[in-house]
């Protein structure tokens, strides 16, 4: 029989959470062996525009699965640079060793490593780890923390209740479409402070109650299975822009509680 998260044990939970933490650890020692090298080379995989990736996402998702290989044989592998691997088991690890590659080509500390996992359900337990800083958010299976610096920090997300006192977030200033741009440019209007380029470390501030909203488009199940599950655990909302599951267009909102969830969709909605 498939698991899920409703058939997980305690040994089974105690399980998952280990091997994303060891997950973090390797993924952690390869992306800082080529952080800030010199002249560090980047093929573009995008047709038009520049979608770079590295030498070091390769070796990251690659020391990845070799663990998982080796420690959850039967569990499926969706990455961001490899082909996928089916489930036997009905749990998949999702895997985006670099989420922020140019982040990380420019020499900035906002990338990020994202590890989930999930069932037929979506992601239950999710992990943002920033190698440089230190920084491990880690959300699921009744966990939501942050291991850093500073020692070990309970996530919570905000109670903002109106848009005029948000912070929003944005990786790109050009969200996705022209249809797509106007609607986020009508919650920024309405928003306190808009910031840009944040890539997965926006997710991870939501998750730790430092902003409101995260508002993108274009994404991959790889880009948002580690946050949605980081930022449910903390107590926050993440949706597609009609507030339903995330999906296959790639419409994410992530906000810290239901009131600013529902404010904002309105006005993506054109209201």
């Amino acid at each position: 029989m498939p698991i899920d998260r409703s058939t997980l044990g305690a040994p089974d939970r105690a399980r998952l959470l280990h091997s994303a933490n060891d997950l973090a650890e390797i993924a952690r020692a390869e992306t800082l062996r080529w952080f800030r090298a010199p002249m560090l080379a980047a093929q573009n995989k995008a047709s038009a525009g520049f979608d770079p990736v590295t030498a070091a996402d390769r070796a990251a998702e690659q020391a990845m699965r070799h663990y998982l290989a080796e420690h959850h044989p039967h569990d499926g592998i969706l990455g961001e640079e490899f082909d996928p691997s089916p489930s036997q088991s009905g749990l998949t690890w999702v895997l985006d060793p670099i989420d922020g590659t140019r982040g990380f080509l420019a020499g900035t500390p906002c990338w990020g490593v994202l590890i989930a996992v999930a069932d037929a359900e979506g992601p239950f337990l999710g992990v943002i780890d920033q190698p440089y800083i230190g920084e491990r958010f880690l959300g699921g299976l009744g966990q939501a923390r942050l291991d850093g610096p500073q020692g070990q920090l309970a996530l919570a997300t905000r109670q903002t209740d109106a848009l005029s006192r948000a912070i929003l977030f944005t990786t790109f200033p050009e969200v996705g479409s022209d249809e797509e741009r106007a609607a986020f440019a009508r919650v920024s209007e309405q928003a306190m402070l808009t910031r840009y380029g944040m890539d997965c470390y926006a997710y991870a501030l939501l998750a730790a109650g430092q902003i409101d909203l995260v508002i993108e488009a274009g994404l991959k199940p790889y880009d948002i299975a580690a946050p949605r599950a980081v930022i449910e655990a903390a107590g926050g909302i993440v949706t597609d822009w009609q507030g339903g599951p995330v999906g296959a267009n790639g419409q994410v909102i992530a906000a810290a509680n239901a009131h600013l969830h529902a404010q904002a969709l309105r006005l993506l909605a054109g209201g």
